[in-house]
């Protein structure tokens, strides 16, 4: 009677190898072309949203920026993480440098993500609650240094976390060919509370708080409807727009937080009791969000939507094609 799985040993020669769970062949199939597919798909999204914002003068704005940031994290995730974990199905063979370089990348590319949702809700919050303060306190040169600052904290927190496993990765490794990260309770604890617990508690305030103004301005607008000047039709147009993008960043996080606390409850609460199988969708799913964010983007942004347009056609080649119009 044959089983479902075949359980072979990644390093046969090496008596402490790992063991490697192949499924039929089909099935098989069909994962890796899915998994591939949506590799592809957040890589080119991503690069997309990467040369827009980087080409068009129009879209050097504040959030913009910090789109930008975030999408970059999202690119690494589909260049490196995503074909790295494809490719080990529970054998590691590229080797304990790459191993360790690869762990760091994902520590890496996930704080900076969780910093760039933070620094997002912080930028929303001010141009809805403080939009008078805005054009003064959000200046590009301070959300350089924030994003700067981010990516660097992102760094140093990644680097703690992982400093014992960079001098000797093979003392954590339960078997030869394996390449997990690995986790005390002390540091499990950190990490959880750097990269999930403080920016959700974050999150949620700004964006109640943005909830709640962006209501009061919207009863607001409605009741002042029929003596607007101008003017003051030009006030309410911006003030719309601060609110819209608010609401598709909103749901941006949304999607964030749906794709990484599945992840983060299972890496630090039940580890030894959930299946390897469970263990892979979830961290599939926190991989998930670097899709979603540029796909995101195509249904609630319209600059983005005419940025791909003029990237197809190869218009950005042309000169002056940096001052183009696409907002």
């Amino acid at each position: 009677m044959e089983t479902l799985e075949e359980v072979e040993i990644c390093f046969p020669h090496i008596n402490t190898s790992c063991r490697s769970t192949r499924r039929p062949h089909m099935e098989t199939t069909f994962i890796y072309c899915v998994l591939s597919c949506i590799i592809v798909l957040t890589v080119i999204l991503n690069l997309l949203v990467i040369i827009s914002i980087s080409h068009f003068r129009q879209l050097h704005t504040t959030t913009n920026l910090l789109l930008l940031s975030l999408a970059v994290a999202d690119f690494l995730v589909g260049l490196l993480e995503m074909p790295g974990h494809l490719h080990n199905q529970g054998c590691w063979t590229l080797g304990d440098p790459m191993c360790v370089v690869y762990c760091f990348l994902s520590f890496l590319v996930i704080s900076v993500s969780v910093g760039s949702m933070v620094l997002i809700s912080i930028d929303r919050y001010i141009a809805i609650c403080s939009p008078m303060f805005y054009t003064t306190r959000v200046t590009l040169n301070r959300v350089k240094l924030c994003v700067c600052l981010c990516w660097i904290f992102s760094f140093v927190h990644s680097s703690w976390i992982l400093r014992d496993f960079f001098i000797q990765p093979q003392k954590y490794y339960p078997c030869y060919g394996n390449c997990e990260v690995p986790f005390n309770v002390a540091e499990g604890i950190v990490d959880l509370v750097v990269t999930l617990i403080a920016p959700i508690l974050i999150i949620a305030i700004l964006y109640l708080r943005v909830f709640v103004v962006a209501v009061s301005q919207a009863r607001a607008m409605r009741s002042h409807v029929t003596v607007l000047t101008t003017e003051r039709s030009q006030t309410v147009k911006a003030r719309k727009s601060e609110m819209k993008a608010a609401r598709t960043l909103g749901i941006v996080i949304v999607v964030f937080l749906i794709c990484s606390c599945p992840y983060y409850c299972f890496a630090v609460g039940a580890e030894s009791q959930l299946e390897a199988s469970l263990a892979v969708i979830e961290l599939w799913l926190l991989y998930l969000n670097s899709t979603f964010n540029p796909v995101i983007y195509v249904f609630f942004y319209p600059w983005f939507r005419k940025s791909i347009k003029h990237i197809f056609t190869l218009q950005i080649l042309q000169p002056g094609s940096r001052g183009v119009s696409v907002m």
